[in-house]
C-alpha cells in the first residue's frame, strides 16, 4: 500500500511512545507482531474467541486480533512483554512457571494479561473470580487447574510483597 494510504498510529506500548505508519485495516495484533516485533501476543483463532491475543488498552482487556490499530491510537497498550520490564519475571509470570501452568505456552500471554488485569482490580480474588476471568481463554493443554492455582499464588505473592 502506498505511503499516502497509510495513517499515523501513535500509542504508548509497554511504557514507550511509538509512532508508525499503519494501513487503515491493520489490526493491533498485526502492528504489535509485524511492525513492532512484539511477538509475545499470539494469534490463535483470528476471531476473538481464544484469548491468545489479549492485551490491555487503556487498562481494559481487548482482543488485539479484532481491534484495528487505529482504534487504539493515542492509547496505552500493555502486552505480555510489558508485564516485567527488565530481567525479572512479574509475579504472574513467576507463578505460572512455578505452578506448571505453562505447557505448550500458546495461550500463556493472554492468560498472563488476564491474570494481571484481575489482580490489579481484585488483589485477593476467590477461585470463582479467577475462573470467570479466564473463561474467555482457551487452553488445550492444562485443564485450567494449574492456571487457576498460579493466579491465586500470584495474588498471594503480590500481597506478601506489599506487606
Amino acid at each position: 500500500m502506498p505511503e499516502r494510504e497509510r495513517m499515523i498510529f501513535r500509542a504508548e506500548i509497554n511504557g514507550e511512545e511509538v509512532e508508525i505508519l499503519v494501513r487503515p485495516n491493520q489490526t493491533l495484533l498485526e502492528v504489535l507482531r509485524d511492525e513492532l516485533d512484539l511477538t509475545g501476543t499470539k494469534e490463535g483463532c483470528g476471531e476473538g474467541v481464544c484469548g491468545a491475543c489479549t492485551v490491555l488498552v487503556d487498562g481494559l482487556p481487548r482482543r488485539a486480533c479484532l481491534t484495528l490499530a487505529l482504534e487504539a491510537d493515542g492509547s496505552r497498550v500493555l502486552t505480555v512483554e510489558g508485564l516485567a520490564p527488565g530481567r525479572e519475571l512479574s509475579p504472574e509470570q513467576r507463578a505460572f512457571v512455578e505452578h506448571g501452568a505453562i505447557q505448550c505456552g500458546f495461550c500463556t500471554p493472554g492468560m498472563l494479561i488476564a491474570a494481571h488485569d484481575l489482580l490489579r482490580r481484585e488483589p485477593r480474588p476467590e477461585e470463582a473470580a479467577i475462573r470467570r476471568q479466564i473463561a474467555g481463554h482457551v487452553c488445550r493443554c492444562t485443564g485450567y487447574a494449574k492456571i487457576v492455582e498460579a493466579i491465586a499464588a500470584a495474588a498471594r505473592d503480590k500481597e506478601a510483597d506489599h506487606a
